[in-house]
């Protein structure tokens, strides 16, 4: 659970319980559960998004650009007050995911993201990561906006680990007490209790598995669990943020001169 840097393809699926148990049972055939779940049936993720006070980085990801990015401080479980945990940048470039992310102590994530200014360097962060996360904290003025916490549990293929999938339950989402030591408490962000499954693999799939989803009948979805709870929220209040500049053609978002010209270098650029 602790991978910092790396690239991948991710697709979404939404199951039911019926069709999770049917298609984890074949996965058994050509898969085996993680080293925690091995031990245990779930683990507990916790997530607090930062975004711009008009929520700038999900409304330009939902309008479906080339290349989008967000940030996020995880954790497993509820943190003690000096847990390690994760602040991680996220970003996809023309369906390619990479993530890059170093370990903190708790206050040592919330200080850095409030202030901008990295924590003295200690043997547990990856210090060109945290040049990363310093240098997205000068492109957007941040504040903790969400909290999503789910059960997961992940698989790897017998032969490769360069095939993952983790299934997803229990979503659940909070816009107060905006703290990972908080708890883990929420309300439901899918109310039917369906299973979010992911599957992550650095190259193509394997041809078993395209067999098997097309067996299950099971078909790609756009979920996000961000974008979802985003989109929530906008049903559910009257959100309208006023601009002062043009948007960016195809988007809503709104950005500072600074800004557009730093966005347009980064799009250039996928991570190694």
């Amino acid at each position: 659970m602790a991978i910092e840097v790396f690239n991948r393809y991710e697709s979404k699926y939404l199951l039911t319980d019926a069709q999770y148990e049917n298609f984890y049972a074949d996965l058994l055939k050509y898969m085996e559960l993680d080293a925690y779940n091995k031990k245990h049936e779930f683990y507990s993720i916790s997530n607090l998004y930062f975004d711009t006070p008009q929520d700038s980085l999900i409304r330009a990801s939902l309008s479906k650009p080339k290349y989008k990015e967000k940030l996020r401080l995880r954790a497993y479980g509820v943190p003690e007050e000096n847990a390690k945990v994760y602040l991680e940048i996220k970003k996809k470039v023309f369906g390619l995911v990479n993530k890059r992310r170093t370990a903190l102590k708790l206050d040592e994530a919330y200080e850095f993201v409030h202030t901008g200014q990295a924590p003295d360097l200690a043997d547990y962060m990856n210090e060109q990561v945290l040049e990363e996360i310093k240098y997205f904290l000068r492109l957007y003025d941040l504040e903790p906006k969400v909290y999503l916490a789910y059960e997961r549990k992940a698989l790897f293929d017998k032969t490769s680990r360069d095939l993952r999938i983790t299934f997803d339950t229990n979503i659940r989402s909070r816009r107060y007490d905006l703290k990972l030591e908080q708890g883990d408490y929420g309300e439901p962000l899918v109310n039917d209790g369906r299973w979010l499954m992911e599957v992550k693999a650095e190259k193509t799939v394997p041809m078993w598995l395209s067999q098997l989803l097309s067996e299950h009948g099971l078909y790609r979805t756009g979920f996000s669990k961000y974008g979802n709870e985003y989109r929530r929220l906008v049903r559910t209040t009257n959100l309208n943020y006023q601009t002062e500049r043009p948007l960016v053609p195809g988007t809503d978002f709104n950005p500072s001169i600074e800004q557009e010209q730093l966005i347009r270098e980064r799009e250039s650029v996928i991570y190694a």
